[in-house]
């Protein structure tokens, strides 16, 4: 039995020097309360975890209708949209589609508009198409904040020699009353708005974090991160940012990390306790808690201190539940659930117990969310704590799931238990076969060719019918889920 833990994911959950020192112990976790009395609620990061799928026969409650649906509200999407083939489901018919659920609102960015919704009814708010922005200019991420909506848009000016110069972003931010543009902000590639507010947005850009007045526009705090664009995480009202030779792109050997609070902008250097560097590249936070990740697995410190928590080897970081106060990690195909400052495992949902071809994406409340792709798609909630299905959103084609790589936006709400997906609820008829302009081979002389049968439209087809190629949608539609 012992061997047999020290293989298990449990047995393989190391303590750093935080575990081991009972001075330090006492230090860390009178630092972590104080962390966790200021912070008014940890920041979801954008959870992608490996399907692990539609459950099995036996997972599923039985019986029609007695499992609670998941859906709040639908409401149509407006643009153009279609259908692709595999994991995308249901996307615009060009470039990209971003949203971001919280502040009360459900916004979704594609082209250059930016639509609102109410997140408790589904009803439209505003609409707003940003304008003033080179051709070839598009959204590439929605955040939703408190009175606030901002929309990173990406674009390359023309160069004085007529080619056109270096990609940049901005940030514009809107009134999430009516969608009023009040500022636009310069932001780095990899960065834009790491907070917001109705008084305040707090932008990270190439060399520093910026903070600006909604109201004037003029800088309230401003702090250099280096010569190159960092990784960055937030937890809360702290943002982390790495201090890395390779920047964003290559961002390991991290040898410190600035923790800047959002909203005075005080900052505190913090090098590793341990060591060079941290092992990895900054993945997450939570809770206080950094993770670290690397090929050999996730390592946590803490921070405020740099102090080493636990490693999990093997392991990749999934995101955080706010409501349990945990950090999800995978192994395999398992989804494991571990407290943040111990790394004790608290709740798993094993692989084996689930199959097919979906996946799970985000954890709220201690349910986790699966999709079924393709024309019979589902939503399903499976509670890790009972082992089963409790909610479920049957008829939802092609759904999409909205991802911000830096964890802010996204299609889950990080403050409730609200997630927003696109989906198709008719497809398009597919255009007729067009008719074989082939003659019969001269040799078969008096043979008569019989008309090719008629081609059924895409419409008509079985919902599980996935189309080879993108194909146009007549209805697409944002669906509001609970968790």
């Amino acid at each position: 039995m012992r061997r047999r833990a020290a293989r298990s994911f449990l047995g393989r959950i190391r303590l750093g020097t935080a575990g081991t020192s009972p001075r330090l112990r006492r230090w860390v976790l009178a630092a972590a309360l104080l962390g966790v009395a200021l912070v008014p609620y940890p920041v979801q990061g954008a959870a992608g975890v490996p399907p692990a799928a539609t459950c099995r026969a036996g997972c599923r409650a039985s019986g029609a209708g007695s499992t609670p649906s998941m859906v709040r509200w639908t409401a149509p999407l407006s643009g153009a949209w279609s259908v692709a083939p595999g994991l995308a489901g249901t996307v615009p018919a060009a470039g990209l589609a971003y949203a971001s659920a919280g502040g009360g609102l459900a916004a979704v960015g594609a082209g250059l508009t930016v639509t609102a919704y109410s997140s408790r009814t589904g009803v439209l708010e505003w609409q707003d198409t940003l304008t003033g922005f080179p051709a070839g200019a598009a959204i590439v991420s929605v955040r939703a904040w408190p009175g606030e909506v901002t929309a990173g848009v990406s674009y390359r000016p023309a160069a004085a020699n007529g080619h056109l110069g270096a990609p940049r972003r901005t940030e514009v931010a809107l009134s999430g009353t009516d969608g009023a543009q009040f500022g636009r902000y310069p932001a780095g590639t990899f960065g834009g708005a790491a907070a917001g507010s109705r008084k305040y947005t707090v932008v990270v850009g190439a060399t520093a974090v910026t903070s600006y007045d909604n109201a004037t526009g003029r800088i309230r705090w401003l702090r250099p991160t280096g010569p190159v664009p960092q990784a960055w995480r937030t937890d809360g009202h702290w943002l982390y940012v790495a201090e890395s030779p390779g920047g964003f792109v290559d961002s390991a050997p991290v040898s410190a990390l600035r923790r800047i609070d959002l909203a005075t902008g005080a900052e505190l250097v913090v090098p590793p306790l341990e060591g060079l560097s941290f092992q990895g590249t900054l993945s997450a936070a939570f809770d206080g808690v950094v993770l670290f990740s690397s090929a050999a697995g996730v390592t946590a410190y803490h921070g405020a201190t740099g102090a080493l928590l636990w490693s999990a080897p093997g392991a990749v970081p999934e995101g955080a539940d706010h409501r349990p106060h945990r950090i999800y990690l995978t192994e395999g195909s398992n989804l494991v659930g571990v407290d943040p400052q111990t790394g004790r495992v608290k709740a798993t949902a094993s692989g084996s117990a689930v199959n097919g071809a979906a996946g799970v994406y985000v954890v709220r409340n201690g349910v986790a969310l699966g999709l079924d792709q393709g024309g019979n798609g589902d939503a399903w909630g499976y509670d890790l704590a009972v082992q089963r299905v409790t909610l479920a959103a049957p008829g939802l084609p092609w759904p999409h799931y909205f991802v911000d790589l830096s964890g802010v936006g996204g299609s889950a709400d990080p403050a409730g238990n609200l997630v927003i997906i696109a989906a198709c609820q008719q497809l398009a008829p597919a255009p007729p076969a067009e008719p074989a302009t082939s003659a019969p081979p001269s040799g078969a002389a008096g043979a008569t060719s019989s008309p090719p049968p008629p081609t059924a439209p895409a419409s008509s087809a079985p919902a599980s019918s996935a189309p080879a190629t993108p194909a146009p949608c007549l209805r697409p539609e944002l669906v509001a889920l609970n968790l």
